[in-house]
């Protein structure tokens, strides 16, 4: 029987044999502002298989690690200071398997309160985990840095992918003109989440440029791919025009962006847990996404398929190899 001062959790013990095993670790307690959370379901990203695999330095995460970023399930217990959540909540949040933080594949987690926001009735546990990481990137990107407003004309590159889909979510939401770029495949999906589906195989930046802004290029353009897509970004800005990427790890020349004065700005969702600097934005954030599903304005993309802890790995590899449908979530 096992004791309720420990819980079930997946280990990695280092990124180079990148495996799960099965542990009994000590079940932690919630300290001053923090909330003990019964996890419920853990979000899949990218991210989370590069940290395993160690193809994610910036994380810095500390091995052995519970890994997992994402989280939902029910308040468990509440530490000293804590006013926001009470014992029986639903919650969800980017909370850890970063900088040392503990992640979500685990039975519990004692989080900072300040990431946390009550999950929206709408959505269940599942489609809450899957949210965080990627509406917090898309929200920061779209929101915080270019101000997305009524009557601007946005491009998504990457518009059916994790953080893609959330922005175009959003970019709707705010009153945008959506358009995004996606395989054939995904054009229906990209149009019942708002946009003008545009095939990037067959469509060079310059021909879209012209066919749906006259030439004169779009005053937002979210990149969530990263690389050469980053360089179109900067062709297809407008004059004094804003551009977002949250894959902006290369070196770019900035000279079609400075021609036309437009504006560019990285995103980097991970400072907030790594430097325990603006974390309350966080739940902030959270709580507006919990507005615009409760409004039927956002809705994650979940997998069908369920995984738990002891197929976490399949989970893993599905991102990796490009077969989600969007978004992953484990159940716990």
């Amino acid at each position: 029987m096992k004791s309720s001062s420990t819980m079930h959790a997946l280990i990695v013990d280092d990124d180079r044999t990148a495996i799960f095993r099965t542990a009994e670790i000590p079940r932690p307690e919630p300290i001053a502002n923090q909330v003990l959370v019964r996890i419920k379901a853990s979000g899949v990203n990218p991210l989370d298989s590069k940290i395993r695999t160690g193809k994610a330095p910036h994380a810095q995460q500390v091995f052995p690690a519970v890994l997992g970023t994402d989280l939902a399930g029910i308040v468990e217990a509440v530490g000293q200071d804590v006013t926001a959540f009470s014992v029986g909540d639903e919650v969800y949040g980017f909370t850890g398997g970063v900088g040392g933080l503990q992640g979500s594949l685990a039975e519990f987690a004692a989080v900072d309160a300040d990431l946390l926001a009550k999950k929206p009735t709408n959505l269940t546990l599942r489609e809450a985990a899957a949210l965080p990481l990627v509406f917090l990137t898309a929200w920061e990107g779209l929101v915080d840095r270019a101000n997305v407003r009524e009557g601007q004309k946005v491009l998504i590159l990457g518009g059916s992918g994790g953080v893609g889909h959330v922005a175009v979510q959003i970019a709707r939401a705010r009153g945008a003109k959506v358009f995004a770029t996606a395989s054939p495949a995904k054009h229906d999906l990209v149009r019942q989440l708002g946009a003008v589906p545009i095939d990037y195989h067959s469509t060079p930046i310059a021909q879209i440029v012209q066919t749906f802004t006259d030439g004169q290029g779009f005053d937002v353009v979210y990149d969530s791919v990263g690389g050469s897509t980053l360089d179109d970004a900067f062709q297809a800005v407008r004059d004094y025009g804003h551009v977002v990427s949250n894959y902006g790890w290369g070196t770019h020349s900035l000279l079609p962006l400075s021609r036309k004065a437009a504006t560019y700005s990285g995103v980097f969702v991970l400072l907030p847990l790594l430097t325990g600097k603006g974390r309350a934005h966080h739940g902030e954030i959270l709580r507006q996404a919990t507005q615009l599903a409760e409004a039927n304005q956002l809705r994650p993309v979940v997998d069908p398929r369920h995984f738990t802890l002891e197929t976490a790995l399949s989970a893993h590899e599905a991102v990796e190899q490009g077969t989600a449908v969007i978004k992953i979530a484990i159940d716990l």
